[in-house]
């Protein structure tokens, strides 16, 4: 008997959905990278997590374990919503480092494990089936199964792109004439748009956007009646001197369709810790989220351990977050500069975890199947990196690599890619010619006062002044308005 006669076709539907990752990352999971043990096993730089911090906070932990207790209520059942002075620090923490424009108040705050459980619930209380949402692609592909699994909504792109148009100032630049572009594509082909989604810091670009460009944006979602979901999880992981504006700093023309997500995954390096907030000032709204807040519910203990930690502001300040940024920052400059050495340009980028590289030329065609293709030849090569693919790229060729890792990590990283494109593909600029790669490093010099390293210059001596032009726009371009 077939399975799916034993589900209902939403069960089925779910359970035939295979995300594109998933095959590779199962593939790691059985072979993965250990120094000592699996010394040949797959090297995840592929997932975004920040590993350079653990010491920073296991440290903190060990020193509260010494002199906290958990209290017995905090083992019982307890609000659904987030327990009461959770919220209460939440909101003092996020009104401080949002730069909101008036302090938050806690009970516009909805605590969910993980940001995908808050994307989920959305689906379900801003949707109806068949429904759409903007979002300029690439974006995060966990996004796409978190609205669809749940509330069977469908994602409308804003295809963003390396070509620059007139008036651009740099590649994969979002436009509000882009976004009105999509939507009256999607009124063509019957699709109700209800939101317009945006992730800032941006995941996979790795680029922040001006307040301005964020003004535009709310304008935009006014004159059409939109409701604005903002994925701030990137949001403390800035790490080059660049002005982070956060949606709650603005003063937008539908307070109430404004809804904020934020989570310790990435800026406290927290992954499986599974706690992430909403900030919501719609009553009606709220009120639905808590009904399906007690199915994706955060421990008492966690979220009492959590507010001790935002609440230490001297260690957050001194310790944890100054640490964090120049450590993203080294981990940055030695990725930026092993691939510069595989004549891999990169888009410039300012937050989050990642780089988002140029491997168009290494294609055997500018085809989504021949990117595949050499995806899958860097997984056998041991590499496990994400594909331009998974993150609904309309231009193929495009990669993300995770650099917040040590370094040891990263230039092996940068060994093994070299080796699988030098028996891969016929290039241009023949990579034997280029600088080896060190098997190792402690630290990176940061030269301010050039974009380029040295390995960048070379190669942009022996590249054509068509292929010259293109790099310098990957990788000296910064965010501006549109």
């Amino acid at each position: 008997m077939a399975a799916d006669c034993y589900v209902s076709r939403g069960g089925a539907r779910i359970g035939r959905y295979q995300g594109i990752l998933s095959k590779a990352f199962t593939m790691y999971g059985k072979d993965p990278f250990d120094e000592r043990s699996n010394p040949q096993g797959v090297l995840n730089l592929g997932t975004s997590e920040n590993k350079l911090c653990f010491d920073l906070i296991e440290e903190w932990f060990n020193r509260l374990n010494g002199g906290s207790n958990i209290a017995p209520h905090l083992l019982q059942y307890s609000n659904v919503q987030g327990i009461e002075s959770f919220r209460e620090e939440i909101a003092k923490f996020l009104t401080e480092y949002a730069r909101a424009s008036k302090a938050l108040n806690p009970e516009h705050i909805v605590v969910m494990n993980g940001c995908c459980s808050i994307f989920a619930a959305l689906s379900m209380v801003l949707f109806d089936p068949g429904d759409g949402y903007l979002i300029p692609t690439p974006y995060f592909g966990g996004v796409h199964p978190d609205m669809w699994l749940y509330g069977e909504v469908q994602a409308v792109h804003v295809p963003l792109d390396s070509k620059m148009l007139e008036g651009e100032s740099f590649p994969f630049q979002l436009t509000v004439k882009k976004l009105e572009a999509a939507l009256q594509k999607a009124k063509v082909q019957g699709i109700r748009v209800r939101a317009l989604i945006l992730i800032n810091p941006h995941n996979p670009l790795g680029d922040i956007y001006p307040e301005q460009l964020l003004k535009y944006c709310l304008e935009f979602a006014h004159r059409h009646k939109l409701h604005v979901i903002m994925d701030e999880i990137y949001m403390l992981s800035v790490y080059d001197d660049f002005d982070f504006s956060s949606i709650l700093s603005l003063n937008p023309p539908d307070p109430e369709k404004i809804h904020f997500m934020w989570g310790f995954s990435k800026d406290f390096t927290m992954c499986g810790i599974r706690v992430a907030v909403l900030h919501s000032r719609s009553r009606e709204i709220r009120s639905a989220l808590n009904q399906l807040a007690s199915f994706h519910g955060c421990p008492g203990p966690i979220q009492f351990i959590l507010s001790q930690l935002i609440a230490d502001r001297e260690w957050i300040e001194k310790t944890f977050l100054s640490t964090s940024r120049r450590r993203l920052k080294e981990a940055h400059h030695i990725i930026v500069d092993g691939l510069a050495a595989l004549g891999i340009p990169v888009l410039r980028s300012s937050a989050g975890l990642f780089v988002w590289a140029d491997f168009r030329k290494f294609l055997r065609t500018q085809t989504s199947e021949a990117e595949m293709e050499l995806w899958w030849k860097l997984i056998a090569g041991k590499l496990y990196i994400n594909p331009g693919i998974a993150f609904d790229c309309c231009e193929p060729g495009w990669f993300r690599l995770v650099f917040s890792d040590s370094a040891d990590r990263i230039r092996l990283g940068i060994q093994r890619l070299k080796m699988v494109l030098q028996s891969y593909a016929s290039e241009a600029i023949p990579l034997n010619v280029l600088k080896e790669v060190a098997p190792s490093v402690d630290s990176v010099e940061i030269n301010s006062n050039n974009d380029f390293s040295d390995n960048t210059v070379q190669l942009l001596q022996r590249t054509s002044a068509a292929q010259r032009k293109t790099m310098v726009n990957m990788t000296t371009f910064s965010s501006a308005t549109s």
